[in-house]
């Protein structure tokens, strides 16, 4: 009898079982050595909770708000690639089970499913969708476009990725895109998005995205995005108090503290410990998400204690359609609702709201006591 799967490591366990070796590489890879990818997680036991207790908790609710939509949870989906790769129904089995949790999702553009196919998938569900500014701007407009006229709720645009990371393991494996797949959200009418979707199973990866990425890309490309849509723009790939500040000047709506899953910069500091500095920066005037390492209840406990105001989550969702395509993603974000509450009920938070900045400490507190 197989061992049942109730939390996110026997999900990314059962996974590394069940993918061919190219595609988990591709997606489980970190830049370079691998420190921060490693870091992402070996920081989280650096915090520790600290449990207040003899508190009323008999009406607790783990519920919040996101740019002023009421989710379920401070759990939200990241931006991942190809998710087809992991399941029959890629992003739109994710974006179904986000529906049915309660949450927002957010739509690589660089998916196998189409911004349209995602819609009609999940009509109910709330969606942002991920861009990148490409050489070609008209290809980034005419992705917003659709993504405004399919009911999607903002933009993230990441801004780590002037380049793409070197990823050693991807190399080793020579990934490429499984043949029978294609980055569904670009059209043909031009070469650039041509070349994209007739590369399928023999580009490398890395060449290829680089010839599509600038690297002119700077804040006025912000304020080009900004007249460009009326949705509110979310900057993705942010780990310093300065360009935070940067971001609130061109009109984000919201700061996501991300090192893109320790896939662009290796010896970049893990999300959890940068989070606090921007949250200072920030001082309440716009929200602010993280995602990196992130996979357990008390991991998004301390990151709702250090600011945050959603924690996101880009692997253990696909770890979840690998093993059960969309009920495994939506098993992954009840399981982590469900630690979660555990963690609230046990340190004496009855709502999001009563998680507080006291509530955690470096450890290194306590060995100086």
């Amino acid at each position: 009898m197989a061992r049942p799967l109730v939390c996110v490591s026997d999900y990314a366990e059962e996974a590394r079982r069940l993918l061919p070796l190219s595609v988990l590489t591709y997606y489980q890879s970190g830049a370079l050595d691998e420190v921060t990818l490693k870091e992402n997680k070996e920081a989280m036991n650096r915090w520790y909770i600290r449990p207040r207790l003899l508190r009323d908790l008999s009406q607790r609710s783990t519920s919040t708000t996101i740019l002023g939509h009421t989710v379920s949870a401070p759990i939200g989906v990241a931006p991942t690639a190809m998710q087809r790769m992991a399941s029959t129904d890629g992003e739109c089995a994710n974006a179904r089970a986000t529906e049915r949790f309660g949450t927002v999702f957010t739509m690589s553009s660089l998916s196998t499913s189409s911004i349209e196919e995602v819609a009609q998938h999940a009509p109910s569900s709330l969606r942002f969708f991920q861009v990148r500014i490409y050489k070609d701007r008209e290809v980034t407009a005419k992705q917003v476009r659709r993504a405004e006229a399919a009911g999607f709720s903002a933009v993230v645009l990441t801004v780590d990725a002037p380049i793409a990371g070197i990823r050693r393991e991807n190399k080793r494996t020579k990934f490429t895109l499984p043949s029978h797949l294609k980055t569904a959200n670009f059209v043909t009418n031009n070469d650039m998005s041509s070349r994209m979707n007739t590369s399928a199973g023999g580009f490398d990866v890395y060449e290829y995205m680089n010839s599509l990425f600038d690297p002119t890309i700077n804040w006025g490309d912000v304020a080009w995005l900004k007249r460009l849509t009326k949705l509110p723009i979310v900057l993705k790939g942010i780990l310093t108090a300065e360009d935070a500040l940067l971001g609130l000047e061109a009109g984000a709506a919201a700061i996501w503290v991300s090192n893109h899953g320790a896939r662009q910069v290796d010896g970049v500091p893990p999300t959890i410990e940068a989070l606090p500095e921007i949250v200072k920066a920030v001082d309440g005037r716009c929200e602010v998400y993280v995602d990196g390492g992130f996979s357990s209840g008390t991991h998004i406990f301390k990151a709702l204690a250090l600011g945050a105001q959603m924690v996101f989550l880009g692997r253990p969702l696909l770890w979840g359609l690998t093993c059960e395509g969309e009920e495994g993603a939506y098993n992954i974000l009840n399981i982590l609702q469900q630690e979660l509450d555990s963690t609230m009920a046990l340190s004496g938070c009855a709502t999001v709201k009563d998680i507080t900045r006291d509530m955690v400490l470096r450890k290194e507190y306590y060995s100086r006591l």
